[in-house]
């Protein structure tokens, strides 16, 4: 969860950027860097890894001349690392080659490996400085601006027309010293323009940034771009048209404006998906080579490559998402995989060995009976990684390789965000062990990595009209008992789904694979039951609807997850969600959302404490 700052005024530009760094270190990050615009035309740049405080250390240190603290322009940016270990070199802001362009981004570039290509066959200079994707925009608008002459406003309305995927992007260049250009392609990463007093204008990634500086407030739809000079802002369309903003009055505290307009942290979590997927995949995926780079693992390949078994380990929502792994794993990397709570794991002296290897999945990284399972592993000399979201957590340490969700602090107790994450997480791990082994074919992985960095937009589509769960909370809030069924893959969600019903409305509910309900549930179905079924299109979803056909034959109300144009499914369920079409391996990300959202809205209407439910805790650091 990356963080902008950026500032063109009267006023010393460098504290009102640390400080809106500082009010954006709740989405996490790894390091950290400034760009100042001198009133000379040169610019400042500097890069930290590590906390804010490395930043601001070495900027007393390297600011010598008074020059630099008078500058009136600059941008800053917080970043999660996005490929092998946080460098300066990989941090923001970025350069041109020609130094000429600063730019600071958010998101991902899917189509990045396809314009370094173009660039190189025109024939222009280019040469990486970082291993991020982000380098591109840099590359991108330095040619348009000096091989064809644009202005940089103009430079990133082209820009905007040729990359794909999530961006929310900030530049300078010195030859424009007046103004600063801000975009945003895709609705994952928010661009919030500021108003400040006479003769000042900032941008930032998130509200609470400039909240001390101004209330009134624009916000950039997707495909857009504003230009920031002293006197305002300009608002234009990628044709260049004039688009008129409204500019709105803020009136959030320091806390609401972190909820960043949303009733609950969950709610704004769940919205957060797209934005999370794409930092999670961030520098992992390498669609050029066809390859998953997970730098973080410091095992040796031959290490992985020589392993025979995997037990993946974990508590709650994360022991779904490792019965998730298992599929994956299995079928990707050919690797028999065993899943145990992390609570039962050390009580029944497992049997392991320096060939097996252990998986532990922690959001917070802190999770007592995780971390006491892989004690007891490394105890048996058995190989550790963990996934992991909080960094430098106790998890992290102490594992052979960590893989971190990056998803950026989860507030609300409940996990949306990081179990989604972890799933991704877990697909990019299954790949790679599958490619050290030699199991998964090139032009299989290629495909499966297609589809992973088309997530994002696919996850947008899916939550952006959340109000049909509103309106289904209604049907079915008084229940006072759910089964939720799924088979294969989709079997995990379906406990998940239970899960998140449970804990945010307190409503008792239970999980089941499809083709067990004869083996009982099927004895609690009737027209008071509720039904939550996910019948996407995959190698299991006849013998899925078959099970729906047999709770509608006992008279029971039927909510079918499916794939978007499944007409057939519409007749036999009472009510309907469609997925996008993707990738069978990948749908129990796709299929968690409705879960998440349907139990969000059954909450609020019961009057539940969706963000803090009753008896609960975000980190269960007891046994």
């Amino acid at each position: 969860m990356c963080g902008i700052i950026g500032y063109i005024g009267n006023k010393p530009a460098l504290p009102i950027i640390i400080g809106g760094l500082e009010r954006l270190e709740y989405r996490g990050y790894d390091s950290a860097g400034v760009a100042l615009l001198e009133n000379s035309g040169k610019f400042q740049l500097h890069k930290r890894v590590g906390k804010l405080s490395n930043l601001t250390t070495s900027l007393k240190e390297e600011l010598l001349n008074e020059e630099a603290y008078d500058c009136k322009l600059g941008v800053g940016h917080t970043r999660w690392a996005t490929h092998g270990k946080p460098t300066e070199g990989n941090a923001h802001p970025h350069r041109s080659p020609n130094e000429q362009v600063i730019v600071v981004h958010n998101g991902i570039i899917e189509n990045y490996v396809g314009l370094k290509e173009r660039l190189a066959n025109d024939g222009y200079r280019f040469s990486f400085l970082s291993e991020t994707d982000t380098e591109v925009l840099a590359h991108l608008l330095e040619r348009y601006m000096t091989v064809e002459g644009l202005s940089l406003e103009l430079a990133m309305e082209e820009v905007l027309g040729v990359i794909k995927g999530t961006a929310a992007i900030v530049a300078f260049t010195i030859n424009e010293p007046d103004k600063i250009v801000c975009a945003r392609l895709s609705n994952a990463g928010a661009v919030v323009i500021g108003y400040g007093q006479e003769g000042e204008m900032f941008v930032a990634s998130d509200i609470p940034a400039i909240l001390p500086h101004t209330r009134r407030m624009s916000f950039l739809d997707s495909g857009e771009v504003a230009v920031l000079t002293r006197e305002g802002a300009s608002f234009f369309n990628q044709k260049h048209e004039l688009v008129q903003k409204e500019i709105i009055t803020s009136t959030a505290d320091a806390i609401s404006a972190a909820k960043g307009g949303y009733k609950h942290f969950m709610l704004k979590e769940i919205h957060d998906q797209p934005q999370a997927i794409s930092d999670t995949l961030l520098g992992r995926v390498d669609l050029q080579a066809g390859k998953v780079r997970l730098d973080t693992i410091k095992l040796s390949e031959n290490e992985l490559a020589e392993i025979e078994k995997v037990t993946i380990t974990a508590c709650g929502t994360s022991w779904h998402a490792g019965l998730v792994g298992k599929f994956l794993i299995e079928e990707l990397a050919g690797l028999p995989v065993e899943v145990d709570y992390s609570s039962e794991f050390r009580y029944r002296d497992p049997i392991l060995s320096s060939k097996n290897l252990l998986v532990a999945i922690t959001q917070s990284g802190e999770t007592v009976d995780t971390l006491a399972a892989m004690e007891e592993a490394q105890r048996k000399g058995t190989k550790l990684i963990s996934i992991v979201n909080v960094v430098g957590s106790q998890a992290a340490r102490i594992a052979d390789g960590v893989i971190y969700m990056q998803a950026g602090p989860e507030i609300g107790v409940a996990s949306t965000k990081a179990f989604t994450a972890s799933l991704v997480d877990l697909v990019l791990l299954a790949v790679y062990l599958g490619q050290l082994r030699k199991v998964i074919k090139p032009q299989r992985a290629l495909s499966l990595l297609n589809s992973l960095v088309l997530l994002p937009k696919l996850i947008e589509a899916t939550i952006s009209e959340d109000r049909i769960y509103d309106q289904i909370a209604r049907k079915i809030t008084n229940a006072n008992d759910f089964l939720y069924l799924g088979r294969w893959i989709n079997y995990p969600v379906a406990l998940e789904g239970a899960l998140k019903l449970k804990e945010l409305s307190y409503i008792h509910a239970e999980g089941y694979p499809a083709g067990e309900m004869k083996h009982g549930p099927i004895a609690l179905v009737n027209k008071d039951l509720p039904v939550v079924a996910i019948a996407t299109k995959d190698k299991v979803y006849d013998k899925v609807v078959s099970a729906i056909e047999q709770v509608k034959a006992r008279d029971g109300w039927v909510l079918a997850i499916g794939t978007e144009g499944d007409n057939l499914l519409a007749e036999k369920a009472d009510q309907i969600i469609y997925l996008p079409e993707t990738d069978p391996l990948l749908t129990p990300v796709l299929a968690a959302l409705p879960m998440q959202l349907l139990s969000y809205y059954i909450a609020v209407r019961r009057g539940c404490d969706v963000d803090q439910p009753r008896n609960l805790a975000k980190s269960v650091t007891v046994e």
